[in-house]
């Protein structure tokens, strides 16, 4: 059992006691070797601190990666099977925790306790899900061409991976790479997002809890240059796994290529909903409120652009603008909000620049862009949800992901249309449409250049069996997820057992 997460209370300001978080390596929680540390504080109420945590450099990446190293050659041999009954535990312990667990996440990332369960429960399902592959790695076995020689294909892990992860899903996203990572005999050094260090503690004290050995799991903590970037580099990790921006993962993968790293990379997504004349609107309504205004905007998948023909474009938008302004936005903690805030006052800032980007550019601004910072929304980074409407698709806020309650609204002719404007994009992560023709409906689906398309649904919404990824800017070709994890954090050898008691040299010995 590890020791404690944390030191002993500090008293911050005049009256909040607030927590500090060591770095969790080889089975201890330790001190950053800077002496340095760093705040996790309420986006809805940026007094109450959330906690406090160690601002890492590359000598503690140094010591995670060697404790991880050491630990592989241990749980490496630890049969697949066993693997998976400790992660099994850890979806037991996980269900016992939720609340908890999904109350701290609204408490340092804001988003509303409805969703911050499902971001909890995520976790819980990949936990499940990657406890059965335990069981599953299978491989092939093929006949030889030669005669008393047997071939087959096994799986092999690869050895210490670095995963870097966001603050949008700080239990969902960790688990998507910690899991499939340990249950095929990895070791790990996770850095969590700065912004939402204190959900990743608690999924990993979880799997400690659940029994994962030391070293197996190392988290420590900090910021992108100072501890993302001496892992990338590491000439000890073996793979690296990384959601964040298009920009950070150019450098990523440009850096992990110079000692031949595996790398995964999912990264932006400027998401299309199609609405076709045939749609059911209601449905349509809702569930382009839920894409781009859910998480508050703050999704790889968010609904940003919803492409409307024009049959029904005028009634869409009239509803759809009236919908958005009666959403409640505030402390996701009230069970009534339907919107949390920003995750910081960058992010805000982004948000509101691009309101001023659409406006400029001539899109006509028909809801929302103000903050709101007002009565009980003064110590927050809280905004309007934001809709633009007669948006032209060349248009930066068309363009660009903003990551933030902006919608944009644009008209199309036909679905042939849509789809052009779908593609037309640097992204190519998520998309759907709402029609009742099932021939359109599988048109789109072979025609949209997405990883992920929904029929009849928003763009989020994604399940953790499925591979999770997208095409062109939004990654370089790897899936989370599913099989596709399993593919990631594997390695195939192929292994040949000659029992015919003599030397064949394969295709030179081939019969005439």
């Amino acid at each position: 059992m590890a020791t404690d997460i944390l030191t002993a209370p500090t008293i911050v300001g005049t009256a909040t006691r607030t927590r500090v978080y060591k770095n969790f390596i080889d089975g201890e929680w330790v001190e950053a070797s800077t002496g340095e540390t760093f705040e996790d504080r309420n986006p809805a109420d940026t007094r109450e601190v959330v906690g406090i945590f160690q601002k890492s450099a590359k000598a503690d990446v140094d010591a995670a990666v060697d404790a991880a190293k050491r630990a592989f050659s241990k749980w490496r041999l630890v049969p697949a099977p066993r693997r998976a009954e400790i992660v099994y535990r850890a979806a037991e312990m996980l269900i016992e925790r939720k609340e908890e667990y999904s109350r701290d996440m609204t408490r340092e990332m804001g988003k509303i306790l409805k969703e911050t369960r499902g971001d909890v429960q995520e976790a819980i399902d990949t936990a499940y899900y990657m406890a059965g592959e335990g069981r599953r790695m299978f491989g092939p076995t093929t006949p030889s061409e030669l005669p008393n020689k047997f071939a087959m294909a096994v799986r092999q892990p690869l050895g210490v991976c670095g995963l870097i992860t966001p603050w949008n899903f700080p239990m969902a996203i960790p688990s998507w790479k910690l899991l499939p990572a340990i249950i095929c005999g990895n070791t790990c050094v996770i850095k969590p997002a700065q912004d939402t260090p204190l959900s990743t503690f608690n999924f990993v004290r979880t799997l400690t809890d659940a029994g994962v050995p030391r070293g197996v799991i190392n988290i420590v903590t900090g910021f992108g240059g100072r501890v993302g970037s001496p892992m990338t580099e590491h000439p000890d990790i073996r793979a690296i796994s990384l959601t964040g921006s298009t920009d950070v993962g150019r450098t990523v993968g440009t850096t992990a290529a110079k000692t031949f790293k595996h790398c995964s990379l999912e990264l932006g997504g400027k998401n299309p909903m199609i609405v076709l004349d045939d749609a059911n609107l209601d449905l349509a309504i809702e569930g382009g409120l839920w894409g781009g205004f859910g998480t508050t905007g703050q999704r790889c998948t968010a609904t940003s652009r919803i492409i409307v023909q024009k049959g029904v474009y005028s009634e869409f938008v009239e509803r759809y603008v009236e919908r958005a302004k009666t959403l409640r936005v505030g402390n996701g903690l009230d069970e009534t909000i339907e919107m949390g805030p920003a995750i910081n006052a960058g992010q805000l800032q982004t948000d509101l620049g691009y309101v001023e980007i659409g406006r400029s550019e001539g899109a006509k601004l028909k809801c929302g862009g103000n903050r709101l910072d007002k009565g009980d929304y003064q110590h927050g980074f809280f905004m309007e949800p934001t809709v633009f409407i007669d948006v032209d698709p060349k248009m930066r806020i068309a363009q660009e992901e903003i990551f933030g309650p902006v919608v944009s609204i644009i008209a199309c002719e036909n679905l042939e249309h849509a789809i052009e404007i779908a593609n037309n994009i640097q992204y190519g992560l998520s998309s759907s449409l709402y029609t009742r023709d099932v021939n359109k409906a599988f048109a789109a689906m072979r025609d949209l250049q997405a990883g992920i398309t929904y029929v009849n649904a928003p763009t989020i919404g994604a399940e953790v069996h499925l591979p999770f990824g997208g095409v062109k800017a939004t990654g370089n070709g790897h899936r989370e997820g599913g099989i596709g994890a399993i593919d990631f954090y594997t390695e195939w050898k192929s292994v040949y057992v000659d029992y015919s008691d003599r030397l064949q040299k394969a295709q030179i010995d081939r019969p005439e």
